[in-house]
């Protein structure tokens, strides 16, 4: 089944750029999910998708965080990355997740900590542009509280989410995106994306340099990444293209089971070869419970 939501393409950079301009980046974190270590870091061998879904059915009391972020940019306004998990997940999960999503989990949200209300607390009302690094309910849980904004998604992405098979089971749920709302989609094939560093494939989303999208693919078929210019360094928040700060150091095993492993590959070098020419760049693991532990309040 399909969804019935519209989408328009983004061929040019969006309007409220500044020449040099930089940006401030929060990370937020908007709940929980339990997750078992090995869905995430790959433990190899034989029968590996068997082990994983007996690992799933006998339950993890891993939880791992599911981040957002606030980048605050001087001319455009706010802008979120991500949703993180809806504000009723608070109070009844199956409501917005789902029973199986729910049952396999077991996401948690504290009262008052969903983004909207943290964006509230922060004195913010309307979110003009937000970006999705990719469509999996535990990213785009709250798209709906977002009803007024401009959505930023790639074009395979949404192709794969509205339409493909088994959406359940490559982890969507159309009831997060199945709105009439604003969704704009980038096509990495089009003329305008350039190349930036050691990222093959680069939309510059409003002409400044300030906030660059990254084709990531592999781990969903339209994934991608943010770059973000601070006033000193660069900060690339790389979604789900690495679980854990070991993927991107290279000392820990790829995620079993992703949705194109050898594009997760290919995406991972590149975020690999950045970090090993921009060792003071700070760049975000999707769910590393120790990353976001201990990660800044903002940076600047």
């Amino acid at each position: 089944m399909k969804v019935h939501a519209e989408t328009r393409p983004l061929e040019k950079p969006l309007a409220g750029g500044t020449t040099g301009a930089s940006v401030t980046v929060e990370p937020l974190i908007a709940g929980h999910v339990n997750w078992p270590i090995e869905m995430m870091e790959s433990p190899g061998g034989r029968f590996l998708r068997l082990r994983l879904f007996k690992k799933l059915l006998s339950g993890s009391d891993h939880a791992v965080p599911c981040p957002a972020f606030l980048i605050q940019h001087p001319s455009a306004g706010p802008i979120l990355v991500d949703t993180g998990l809806h504000p009723s997940v608070s109070s009844d999960p199956r409501q917005n997740m789902g029973r199986l999503a729910e049952r396999f989990s077991k996401p948690r949200l504290e009262q008052g900590m969903d983004i909207p209300a943290q964006l509230r607390a922060r004195g913010i009302n309307e979110i003009p542009i937000v970006i999705m690094t990719h469509l999996h309910f535990d990213h785009a849980s709250a798209i709906s509280e977002f009803p007024r904004s401009t959505f930023i998604i790639n074009r395979t992405e949404w192709e794969d989410a509205a339409a493909g098979h088994r959406p359940f089971m490559r982890g969507y749920r159309h009831a997060h995106y199945d709105f009439a709302f604003d969704y704009r989609t980038i096509d990495f094939d089009q003329a305008g994306v350039s190349s930036y560093a050691s990222f093959g494939r680069t939309f510059d989303l409003f002409g400044d340099g300030s906030i660059r999208i990254a084709f990531t693919p592999g781990h969903s078929a339209g994934h991608q990444s943010v770059i973000l210019r601070l006033a000193q360094n660069d900060f690339i928040i790389g979604g789900d293209a690495a679980y854990t700060t070991g993927q991107i150091e290279g000392t820990s095993p790829n995620a079993p089971e992703p949705f194109d492993e050898h594009q997760l590959r290919r995406s991972l070098q590149e975020i690999r070869l950045f970090h090993r020419e921009y060792p003071n760049a700070v760049i975000t693991p999707g769910h590393d419970p120790g990353f976001y532990r201990d990660i800044e309040t903002i940076y600047r």
